[in-house]
């Protein structure tokens, strides 16, 4: 395996193969897979493009037979920073056909984070858009290219400047007439970014077996297959997006995915009718907006099975709105890009549907739940949880010390996530770092959360520790009213005491806003507001 990452000890290894979870196939060869036994359908729609399997096939392997003529090698690292357009899937799946290793960034991405994957990685090249919202990729690219030495080459989805390649050139060129290289399986395909809410993000390793599995498993659990049409709005950079279940996922079981230009619902209500999509992969901004529309009523929306949600647990009652006003079925999908996936059965009943997390999609995947001691908590308690399994990395690339944090001796991944566990039956309650800690009384932002998103007054909500010099922090809901309707903290805090909950869990303080500050995929940055809040705090008592 590539020097720096942390293998599965070779008994798990082999445990994982002899039960069929690794099947000894690189990404390029599943693809291929599925390639070969539907050559003539629609693999890809963006706007008036349509791309038979057969076609992307031959563009992945044109594009991968270029990429090593032009010097890139196995294992060299190379960072994919493109939005959502086909040249997306060229590039993602030419690299890894070349041998090379994406590290996935995101398109919001700028200087600090793209000099830290650059350097982080070691990568030898960078593939980007040309400009996008006025932003100009290739400029940035020299700069990097000026601060960072291993970087040689820069790919342009788009026109380059003098020194760079451009994509469609390289695609449009005779065959490299090149060999390409054979993978091994077990080793590192692609890296992902860590969250990396406190500090840079620490880079992902994912192997080609342990991914392909991550995406066929959890396509199987979508219910996908050659007749799902997957529409994807959120960054396919994102593990979420890319293969949980996501784009690979959908090719994997031979169904075709339809890329969105915007996540409004102006613009993916009519998409959904006329592409007859059946699956959308979501997060809690976009649903609440589309529930909080009238646009959906005015479109044929039968074909639409399934809508999923994952970044941040989607409120009960949102999945009760969501299932009665658009007839579909909501899945939960929580997880993370270190490896566990846990996803609510499509049939199950209410209580798993409305208020689960899911069940983690490998029999195979270990759970434990513990206190701050590291002790496991009894069934139904809250506590951190812990897993280790078939597609949940033993550490991070080049991080011996966020290793030693993240992961315990023997191997589990240390989710940072509190949770309540009701045999495999997951209950999320937030972040570790969610908890909001008031002299000592522990309130769950996602509890408070859940409650206040059946006020009717209240379109969206977010609950945040504010400072507080008697109890160290209180709560403050910040809150996205619906239109026309004013809100005060008198009446947040009445609704509330109609469910008979703790005085102390109460929220002190309302902030009413227009919207909330996102990460690219969806994520409600609730740092920003932390810090927003105190800032005011602090300025109010100096003024």
């Amino acid at each position: 395996m590539l020097k720096g990452c942390v293998p599965w000890p070779d008994e798990y290894a082999s445990r994982y193969r002899q039960r069929g979870y690794w099947e000894g196939l690189s990404i390029g060869e599943a693809l291929a897979q599925s390639i070969a036994k539907r050559p003539d359908r629609v693999a890809l729609v963006q706007g008036k493009q349509r791309i038979r399997y057969a076609e992307l096939g031959e563009r992945v392997d044109h594009l991968a037979g270029h990429f090593v003529r032009c010097g890139l090698r196995p294992l060299d690292r190379v960072v994919l920073q493109l939005h959502n357009v086909p040249e997306f899937l060229y590039a993602f799946f030419g690299l890894i056909r070349a041998g090379c290793i994406p590290v996935m960034a995101l398109r919001a991405h700028r200087h600090t984070e793209v000099k830290h994957f650059l350097t982080a990685s070691g990568a030898v090249a960078y593939v980007i858009p040309d400009v996008l919202r006025d932003f100009d990729y290739r400029a940035m690219a020299e700069e990097m290219r000026a601060a960072c030495p291993t970087l040689k080459q820069v790919f342009v989805a788009g026109e380059p400047l003098a020194g760079q390649h451009s994509l469609h050139r390289l695609m449009d060129a005779a065959p490299a007439q090149t060999a390409l290289p054979a993978l091994d399986p077990s080793e590192v395909a692609l890296m992902l970014l860590s969250g990396g809410t406190t500090s840079l993000s620490k880079l992902i390793p994912r192997t080609h077996e342990d991914y392909v599995y991550n995406a066929r498993r959890c396509g199987l659990l979508a219910g996908f297959a050659e007749h799902t049409v997957l529409m994807l709005i959120l960054p396919l950079g994102h593990n979420y997006n890319l293969a949980s279940p996501g784009l690979m996922g959908a090719l994997y079981h031979g169904g075709t995915v339809v890329l969105a230009p915007a996540g409004d619902a102006e613009t993916v209500f009519p998409l959904v009718e006329r592409e007859g999509v059946t699956v959308v992969p979501a997060a809690v901004p976009l649903i609440s907006g589309w529930l909080n529309s009238r646009v959906p009523e005015h479109h044929d929306l039968t074909t639409l099975k399934v809508v999923q949600n994952g970044g941040a647990r989607l409120a009960p009652e949102l999945r009760a709105r969501l299932r009665d006003r658009l007839e579909c079925t909501p899945q939960e999908i929580y997880g993370t890009a270190e490896g566990l996936i846990s996803m609510v059965r499509l049939y199950g009943d209410d209580e798993a549907v409305l208020e689960s997390s899911g069940v983690p999609i490998c029999d195979d995947d270990e759970i434990r739940v513990v206190d701050d001691a590291g002790r496991e908590v009894a069934d139904g308690a809250p506590g951190e949880l812990c897993v280790r399994g078939p597609y949940t990395i033993r550490g991070y690339y080049n991080a011996p010390e966020k290793n030693r944090e993240a992961f315990t001796d023997d191997g589990f991944y240390r989710m940072g996530d509190i949770v309540r566990k009701r045999g495999r039956q997951l209950y999320t309650e937030g972040r570790r770092k969610d908890i909001i800690n008031r002299g000592g009384e522990k309130i769950s932002c996602d509890e408070i959360e859940n409650y206040l998103f059946a006020h009717p007054k209240v379109k969206a909500v977010t609950l945040v520790a504010m400072p507080d010099d008697a109890f160290g922090e209180k709560a403050c809901a910040f809150v996205i009213p619906k239109p026309g309707e004013a809100l005060t903290l008198a009446e947040v805090v009445a609704f509330l005491k109609a469910h008979r909950i703790a005085s102390f869990k109460l929220p002190e303080r309302l902030e009413v806003v227009s919207e909330f500050p996102t990460s690219p995929v969806g994520k409600i940055l609730k740092r920003e507001l932390r810090d927003r809040i105190a800032a005011k705090l602090a300025q109010e008592r100096t003024s």
